[in-house]
């Protein structure tokens, strides 16, 4: 018997919510949210267009080149044409480091910013979730060429999802650009390359300056796990890498927030069980696309070029968050140089969880929803 469109959703909402459970992402009282499994997504949203982008002869930043490369990309919502005949209610969604589109097309999301009258209602806007390249369903390393990928960056992926937007899509300029974590530094990096191309940014878990202190140094320390593991084999390893589970937990610690460590973990069973968490979390990944992706950020630093900045921008940090700490006041220092920025640190609290609080849209789809009115939306 087929099913209609809403009874697909239903069934994947019922999906996903019983899923959860494996989520990296545990609520408040240690409950689940009912969303995709792991950092890396899971099953698709049938409300989702689904597609592929591919550019031939692509040569990344490197000087390196693939013969083809993949984007994959989802979307929501449709193009809306001005009097100019330009699209004019595009909103490009960026993911996180080792995530894809679906992490950001969860039934959380869903119901917190693109629902009927959320911040970023599909029915309003078109909405484009990119899988960056290195990750989800784009051209990867793990695909097979291993340690023969090109070695790219973030401003590679920048470059690729201009591509998208402007030659696949058609769109000569966007509404916003709204990213998180990689996203939002992605998204920083966009106003900066292509200062007239968006009316509006929003970057969420970032800061507008290279990556450095416990950022850079857990980044270091998963590469050297990886590559020094004796079943790392130069790439050709067969089976599970040890080292890139222990990067994992240790990441697994530093991205949490330490009033929500301390809740879930308040004695020796809390502990073992968020160990164990870490380990199943782990196995989702494949070490060859991480250690990719790590490298991929250092060629990033937007601070030297903010001036250049023309769109309205908003930077959203929590409290919690122990890889972009607040107590470094580099948001209060830097975001004054942005001549349209400004930016707000929510409050951490036993309920929230520090950098993965970007998992968690319904704690802060206030702020995208204050953003939007700010783009005159």
């Amino acid at each position: 018997m087929k099913m209609t469109f809403l009874e697909k959703i239903r069934v994947w909402t019922i999906l996903v919510a019983g899923a959860a459970a494996l989520s990296p992402y545990p609520g408040p009282g240690g409950e689940a949210h009912a969303q995709n499994v792991g950092p890396w997504g899971g099953g698709d949203n049938p409300a989702a267009k689904q597609a592929d982008a591919d550019y031939e002869n692509y040569i990344f930043r490197s000087g390196e080149r693939l013969d083809k490369v993949r984007i994959h990309y989802a979307t929501l919502g449709e193009p809306h044409r001005g009097k100019d005949g330009q699209i004019d209610n595009a909103v490009l969604v960026l993911h996180w480091t080792g995530s894809d589109s679906r992490a950001v097309l969860t039934p959380l999301y869903m119901k917190s910013l693109y629902d009927p009258g959320q911040p970023l209602d599909a029915r309003k806007y078109y909405l484009i979730f990119a899988d960056n390249v290195g990750h989800g369903r784009s051209s990867k390393p793990s695909d097979g060429q291993r340690m023969q990928f090109p070695n790219y960056g973030y401003r590679d992926m920048v470059d690729l999802q201009h591509r998208l937007v402007t030659e696949t899509l058609g769109i000569k300029r966007l509404h916003a650009i709204f990213g998180m974590s990689m996203g939002g530094m992605n998204a920083w990096q966009w106003a900066e390359a292509y200062p007239d191309a968006m009316d509006g940014v929003m970057a969420v878990v970032t800061l507008p300056t290279k990556v450095s202190g416990r950022n850079l140094i857990w980044r270091r320390m998963a590469i050297d796990y990886i590559q020094s593991d004796p079943e790392w084999k130069n790439g050709n390893y067969t089976g599970p890498l040890r080292g890139w589970t222990q990067a994992y937990e240790l990441l697994r610690l530093m991205i949490d927030g330490v009033p929500h460590m301390q809740a879930i973990a308040p004695d020796g069973a809390g502990a073992e069980k968020f160990i164990a968490d870490a380990k199943a979390q782990a196995a989702g990944a494949d070490p060859m696309d991480v250690l990719y992706s790590l490298k991929s950020s250092s060629d990033y630093d937007p601070e030297p070029g903010l001036g250049k900045i023309k769109a309205k921008l908003f930077a959203l940090n929590f409290g919690d968050d122990e890889f972009n700490p607040d107590e470094l006041k580099l948001l209060e220092t830097l975001t004054p140089r942005v001549r349209n920025g400004r930016y707000v640190v929510q409050p951490g609290t036993p309920n929230s969880f520090g950098h993965l609080t970007m998992a968690h849209p319904d704690l802060w789809s206030n702020h995208v929803a204050e953003f939007m009115r700010e783009l005159g939306d």
